[in-house]
């Protein structure tokens, strides 16, 4: 573990051997958030955790918070460290990221996982809209002694720093986008996992899984089915998705079987 400067210094851990799966975090999280996953993930997989610009142990930047200069970061992350074809799961803000490294270096992704995250911010409840709109230095301070900024408190070169990644979270999470025309073009085989109460609701998630070819007609008897998968966890949400057992479950299928095309 340590930092590769990659344009960005960032920071990155790496855990097990095997195909190499990297793991983007939440906003105003870091990689240590997928600590529950290790040891399931770890018995089949190489899993490098990153800690994105201005989260965990990586320091600001000093520039906006942007999903598509983050995707940038990450993809020269995995050039840096030799891992053509690698295996990406991101959540949440780190689903966002994730997609876009998809969108914008295919030839770097093998297959994508995406786990609570939609493909253009008015798939987020309006109520999660509105929380998001509120993030700025003055509610920063509201936020001391939170899990987060303990955490951040706990990894970051400078802690005081605090108020300035919850407003640039704030700035990010307020920019409007729309990636819907892009994901319907994406050809590497993903996974969308979502908590049946999650931030995003299901009428996003199957509006999502529709653009990547799914949900549009009946299998079949021979079974024809697209590329990408869906789950949808019972009795979760998008704050605890990330600690049950359930996502491991199905995401190493995913990772590890082939993915039959359309029939």
């Amino acid at each position: 573990m340590g930092y590769a400067d990659v344009g960005s210094r960032l920071w990155y851990e790496s855990h097990g051997s095997g195909r190499p799966l990297v793991l983007l975090h939440g906003a105003v999280g870091a990689a240590e958030t997928f600590a529950p996953l290790l040891p399931a993930l770890t018995a089949w997989h190489r899993v490098i955790g990153v800690d994105l610009p201005g989260h965990g142990h990586t320091a600001d930047t000093g520039r906006p918070l942007r999903y598509e200069s983050m995707a940038d970061d990450v993809a020269a992350l995995l050039r840096h460290l030799d891992l053509p074809g690698a295996d990406l799961l991101g959540y949440s803000l780190g689903g966002g990221v994730a997609l876009r490294v998809a969108i914008q270096h295919p030839g770097l992704v093998r297959r994508l996982v995406v786990v609570s995250a939609p493909c253009r911010r008015g798939g987020w409840y309006p109520e999660v809209l509105a929380a998001m709109a509120g993030h700025d230095e003055r509610t920063a301070e509201r936020m001391r002694g939170s899990p987060p900024h303990r955490l951040y408190t706990r990894l970051a070169p400078r802690p005081e720093d605090w108020p300035r990644l919850w407003a640039r979270s704030g700035e990010l999470l307020r920019h409007d986008y729309d990636w819907s025309a892009e994901v319907a073009r994406l050809t590497v085989p993903t996974l969308l996992v979502f908590a049946d109460a999650d931030s995003v609701p299901t009428s996003h998630v199957a509006e999502f899984f529709g653009l990547l070819g799914g949900g549009h007609r009946d299998a079949g008897g021979n079974g024809s089915r697209p590329a990408s998968r869906l789950a949808v966890l019972p009795g979760l949400t998008h704050h605890d998705i990330l600690g049950s057992p359930a996502l491991p479950a199905v995401v190493l299928p995913f990772l590890d079987h082939p993915v039959p095309g359309p029939g």
